[in-house]
C-alpha cells in the first residue's frame, strides 16, 4: 500500500511539472517589424478618409475656428507577400535581393489624373524596401523613359530605408503644353549606380501617368478674392490686405509668385504669414462656395524664395452649416528649395455649400516663416459658363414741347404834369 501511495504522489508530481511548462514563454515570440513615417510631407488625403478623421473645434466667443496642429504619421502597410505552399516533400528556396522595391500606392495623382496645361505638380509615390539591404540617402529616384515633364534626372531619397519600412518619394513635375495622355517612368538606383525597380525581378518601373486637358476653368480663385475672407490669428482680426512686417501676422496678394527655388509659378498666390508668437497661426475664412462634382482643390504650398529658417504647417480645413470643423489635411513644408502641390478631390461635398479655410502655423519659432499659397484655386471640369452680355435697354427720348411764354402787357402808369 505505501508502495502504491509513493507511485501516486510520483505521477502527479510529474503532471504538475508538464502544465507548468506549458506556461512559460516562448522564446519564439517577436515584436511587430516598426513601420516608417512620411519623410517629406503629409498625403493629400481624400475626403472618404477624411470622414473619419473630422476634427471638431468648438467656436470661441470671438468667432475664431482655431484649428489645432497634429502630426500624424503614415499608416502601416502590409508586407510583401509571400510565396504561395508549395507541393509536400519539397523544400522551397526564397528569392532574396539586396534591392528590391514595392509600390504600395500613388499618394498623389493616380494614373488618369486631370490636369492642366503647363501646370507644376508634384508626384509622389509610396514605395516599400522588400529587399535585404538598406537604402541611404545615397540612393536615388531617376526617370528612365517616356515623357520627363521637366522631371529632375536625379533625386535623392529623402530619408534611410530599411528592409521592411516604406517611405514616400516626391518629384517635381510640370504637365505639357498640349493636350493628351502622357506617361513617365522611373526607377530606383543604388549607390554604386546599379538601376532596380518593382515586380517578381526587381526590374520594371513604376511610373506617373496623367491627361492634360484644357478643357477644366476656375470656379473659385482664393488669390483673386482673399479679402472677401475673413482673416484672423487667434488673438485679433486682421486688416486685409495685410501691412508687411506685421508682428501679428499678415496676408498679401503676390501678384508674380515664384517657386521655392527660384523659378516663376506663372500665377499669382498668397503670401501669409503667421503671428509673431511661438505656434503663432494665421487663419483666412472664406465665404461658402457650392461645390460641384469633380471639383478639385489645387493650389502650390511653399516658403518664398530666400526664407532660410521657414518652417511652417499648411492646414486645409473646411465646414458645412456652421457644423464642427473636418480636416482636409496638413502638411510640413520647410525652406529646402523644393515645393509641394496639393490636389484634392472635392466631388464628396457635391451639392453643399462649403466654407473653406486656410491656416498657416509657425512650427515654432515664426522667424522666416514666409509661406505662399501659390494659385490656390477650385478647377471645374468643363468649359466655363458663358459670361453674361449686358442687354443694351431702350431708353425713351424725351419730345421737345412748345411752352407758352408770358408776353409782357403794357401797364398804364399815371404821368404827372407839372403846373
Amino acid at each position: 500500500m505505501k508502495t502504491k501511495k509513493t507511485y501516486f504522489f510520483a505521477a502527479l508530481i510529474a503532471v504538475m511539472l508538464v502544465q507548468a511548462a506549458c506556461n512559460f514563454p516562448s522564446a519564439n515570440q517577436t515584436d511587430p517589424a516598426a513601420t516608417l513615417n512620411a519623410l517629406y510631407t503629409q498625403s493629400a488625403q481624400t475626403l472618404e478618409a477624411m470622414a473619419t478623421q473630422s476634427a471638431s473645434t468648438s467656436t470661441t466667443a470671438t468667432g475664431y475656428l482655431s484649428p489645432t496642429a497634429s502630426s500624424s504619421t503614415s499608416t502601416p502597410v502590409p508586407g510583401f507577400s509571400t510565396p504561395t505552399s508549395i507541393p509536400p516533400y519539397k523544400t522551397s528556396v526564397p528569392v532574396t535581393r539586396c534591392d528590391w522595391a514595392d509600390f504600395v500606392l500613388d499618394v498623389t495623382y493616380p494614373d488618369g489624373s486631370v490636369i492642366g496645361r503647363n501646370q507644376p505638380f508634384t508626384k509622389v509615390w509610396r514605395i516599400q524596401n522588400v529587399g535585404t539591404c538598406s537604402w541611404s540617402t545615397s540612393y536615388s529616384l531617376v526617370f528612365v523613359d517616356g515623357d520627363a515633364m521637366s522631371a529632375p534626372a536625379v533625386i535623392a531619397l529623402p530619408g534611410t530605408v530599411s528592409p521592411g519600412q516604406t517611405i514616400d518619394i516626391p518629384v517635381n513635375l510640370i504637365s505639357p503644353a498640349r493636350d493628351g495622355r502622357y506617361r513617365g517612368f522611373f526607377k530606383l538606383r543604388n549607390a554604386s549606380g546599379v538601376l532596380f525597380g518593382v515586380g517578381s525581378t526587381a526590374s520594371t518601373a513604376f511610373w506617373v501617368d496623367v491627361k492634360v486637358s484644357g478643357e477644366s476653368f476656375t470656379a473659385y480663385d482664393f488669390s483673386a478674392h482673399y479679402c472677401d475672407a475673413q482673416w484672423n490669428n487667434g488673438v485679433t482680426i486682421l486688416p486685409c490686405p495685410g501691412i508687411e512686417g506685421d508682428n501679428q501676422g499678415y496676408v498679401v496678394r503676390v501678384d508674380a509668385a515664384k517657386l521655392e527655388n527660384g523659378d516663376p509659378a506663372g500665377s499669382a498666390g498668397l503670401l501669409t504669414y503667421p503671428r509673431d508668437a511661438n505656434n503663432g497661426f494665421i487663419q483666412g475664412i472664406f465665404p461658402a462656395i457650392k461645390i460641384q462634382d469633380g471639383d478639385r482643390f489645387r493650389s502650390i504650398i511653399n516658403c518664398r524664395t530666400n526664407s532660410a529658417g521657414c518652417n511652417v504647417i499648411f492646414r486645409l480645413d473646411y465646414q458645412i452649416n456652421g457644423g464642427a470643423l473636418k480636416n482636409l489635411g496638413q502638411w510640413n513644408e520647410a525652406y529646402e528649395g523644393k515645393w509641394y502641390s496639393l490636389d484634392i478631390d472635392l466631388s464628396p461635398l457635391e451639392g453643399k455649400n462649403v466654407v473653406f479655410i486656410l491656416t498657416v502655423y509657425a512650427n515654432g519659432s515664426p522667424l522666416k516663416d514666409f509661406a505662399t499659397w501659390i494659385n490656390p484655386l477650385i478647377l471645374r471640369p468643363g468649359t466655363p459658363p458663358p459670361t453674361p452680355t449686358p442687354t443694351s435697354t431702350a431708353t425713351a427720348t424725351a419730345t421737345a414741347t412748345a411752352t407758352a411764354t408770358a408776353t409782357a402787357t403794357a401797364t398804364p402808369t399815371n404821368t404827372t404834369t407839372a403846373p
